[in-house]
């Protein structure tokens, strides 16, 4: 069944104390066209995310947002090492020099090299397995709700080629009773004329065989979007040659009704991936 552009998709994930959140939009677009917002450094696995779209995606204006929501800003650690030679040394000149040692907890923390402080850097090549995991989940979304719209696409056009179909049936009618009047009251050589300027049949048989072509569409699996747009411009133009050689009321509402429903179809092959 066919599958439709516009969907979204979300995940989460967390890497130790940094977590972040995946957001895959997408929206009608003629080619695929992928607009990414990552953090700083993630250039890196950009191109690994477009391969893993390109899988599920074809067709469509996406959008690939990773953000971080929560990370540590600092990470303080104590050099323990660093205390016992301080400490060590302390106790060394309080014998030595039988001074009293009042040395603090506080007085160590001032001491160089005790409170080690780094800033918290995301490494992108760290986070990706962890990316990748929730990026395959909202993927995952973004792909069921396409198809979702899919399906009410192939409702809705399955219904409007239903009716077209019935409208070319009431126009070979019409085409056949005019002809039957006409013979009525014409002679054979102006009857074999009108005859000739009023043939609908290729008109309505290539118009029928437009229609199955769009019907067999609307079951497959592949992107057909394109060729869904190029056939309703083919149904555009045989309509125009009905509503030409056919100069009756019926047969002109009945074109009228036909575009209508071609255009229709139009706007929702924009939609179709």
């Amino acid at each position: 069944m066919i599958t439709g552009m516009t969907g979204f998709g979300s995940a989460q994930f967390a890497v130790g104390k940094i977590k972040g959140v995946i957001e895959v939009k997408s929206v009608n677009h003629r080619y695929l066209d992928i607009a990414f917002y990552l953090p700083s450094g993630f250039g890196a696995v950009e191109n690994k995310i477009r391969e893993m779209l390109a899988k599920d995606v074809a067709r469509g204006r996406v959008t690939i947002s990773v953000r971080i929501t929560d990370k540590p800003n600092q990470e303080v650690s104590f050099n323990e090492n660093l205390i016992e030679e301080y400490l060590h040394h302390a106790k060394n000149i309080e014998k030595k020099f039988k001074l009293s040692n009042n040395l603090m907890l506080a007085d160590l923390i001032r001491m160089p090299g005790v409170v080690d402080v780094k800033e918290v850097f995301v490494e992108a090549q760290e986070m990706w397995p962890s990316v990748e995991k929730g990026l395959v989940v909202a993927l995952k979304s973004l792909k069921v709700m396409r198809q979702r719209e899919g399906k009410s696409l192939v409702k809705d056009m399955g219904d409007k080629l239903k009716r077209m179909s019935q409208k070319l049936k009431a126009i070979q009618k019409r085409h056949d009773l005019l002809l039957k009047e006409y013979k009525k009251n014409s002679k054979p050589e102006e009857f074999a004329s009108y005859q000739n300027s009023i043939d609908v049949n290729e008109e309505i048989a290539r118009f029928n065989h437009y229609i199955e072509e769009m019907t067999a569409l609307l079951k497959v699996s592949v992107p057909v979007g394109k060729k869904m747009d190029f056939i309703a411009q083919e149904m555009q133009r045989e309509a125009n040659t009905l509503g030409s050689k056919l100069q009756d009321e019926m047969v002109s509402n009945a074109v009228i009704s036909l575009k209508s429903k071609i255009e229709k179809i139009r706007e929702q092959a924009n939609n179709v991936e």
